[in-house]
């Protein structure tokens, strides 16, 4: 067939292919990304100038907190649970049956 016409890909397929979009919008999304992160890791005491003492301080204070921390959960689970249980098992008891 002397006259089949294949559809070539273009030359910039592949790099939007390969970066997930255009470089302009996967640049832009990674800019966000970096600045969600970066507030979020002040927020738990990084420094980006000397990342490895942080992560170092880091752990440091999840040591120092032990067991308050799992009792500190343990009351927010409690908390919550008193809710969450009975509202799911009521749901559960009253809600339509579901056919297979």
């Amino acid at each position: 067939m002397a006259n089949d016409v294949r559809d070539l890909p273009a030359s910039h397929d592949g790099l939007y292919r390969f970066l997930g979009g255009s470089p302009l919008a996967v640049a832009f999304r990674l800019i966000l990304l970096s600045i969600l992160v970066g507030v979020v890791l002040a927020a738990i005491g990084f420094d980006p100038w000397n990342i490895i003492h942080s992560i170092r301080l880091l752990f440091q204070r999840l040591w120092d907190l032990g067991f308050d921390a799992v009792n500190w959960l343990w009351r927010y689970f409690l908390l919550g649970a008193v809710i969450v249980i009975p509202v799911w098992f009521l749901s559960r008891l009253f809600g339509a049956p579901r056919g297979r």
